[in-house]
């Protein structure tokens, strides 16, 4: 790739990018190669403005390939050397490039392999630079479920989706009719929870708790608006995964 000119590596402990820097630079040296941590653990960021290996205390991470508390004592010097800089990228960020993997390139990349394409999709590294920018997707070990769960979360934080809670009659049929209904808003449904505990119910009903997937923001009003027509008092409510 003569037209290279930038080069985004997952950073944990700091041997893949490490590695990537000598194999590139000692070639090419005008060439960046710039590493990426998550802000749940940004060891390197706090190591390198201390100028020697720092300690932090992870924290929980839907990036945990690259969760590395302690840069190395090799790794370190070697990144001070020829890493040409170190970007950050946060949870929701990395979700969201997860997500845009696997619906617009048919990849299953796992959080710690989607920090470059986070960094790129955050702003965080600028995308609009002269030159090529290669980015380095390392691994796909992620359990399906929770792939769904980031991808609705991603979802529903661009518009895409929302959970929403009624109020039905306790007898058959009732929450057949409500469905339907959510059927001719042309929203798909992911998930039908009932609620009872902690909800100001009339012992006559039930509370329903529903994940959906939308086409957009102007759609889940729509739904909305469509359901509050038909007579169901709905709530949005705020997206309960967790990464």
């Amino acid at each position: 790739m003569p037209e290279l000119t930038r080069v985004l590596v997952p950073l944990g402990g700091g041997g893949l990018a490490c590695g990537v820097a000598v194999a590139i630079r000692s070639q090419r040296p005008e060439v960046e190669v710039i590493g990426v941590q998550v802000e749940s653990c940004p060891s390197f960021p706090e190591s390198l403005a201390a100028g020697e290996p720092v300690t932090v205390k992870p924290r929980m991470t839907v990036a945990d390939g690259i969760a590395v508390k302690r840069p190395g004592e090799l790794t370190m010097p070697l990144a001070q050397h020829w890493l040409t800089d170190v970007v950050v990228v946060g949870e929701d960020e990395v979700g969201d490039a997860m997500a845009l993997l696997l619906a617009d390139a048919k990849l299953v990349v796992e959080g710690a392999g989607a920090v470059g394409v986070a960094a790129l999709a955050s702003g965080k590294v600028d995308a609009a630079s002269p030159g090529a920018t290669a980015v380095v997707l390392s691994g796909g070990n992620i359990d399906e479920s929770l792939l769904a769960a980031i991808v609705r979360r991603s979802g529903a934080r661009h518009g895409r989706g929302a959970v929403i809670f009624t109020r039905i009659s306790d007898r058959p049929g009732s929450l057949a009719a409500l469905l339907e209904a959510v059927g001719t808003t042309g929203a798909s449904v992911v998930d039908v929870q009932h609620v009872r505990d902690a909800v100001d119910l009339h012992v006559a009903e039930t509370g329903v708790e529903l994940i959906l997937e939308t086409r957009g923001r102007e759609h889940t009003a729509a739904v909305i608006e469509q359901l509050r027509e038909s007579e169901y008092d709905v709530k949005l409510q705020h997206r309960k995964e967790t990464q």
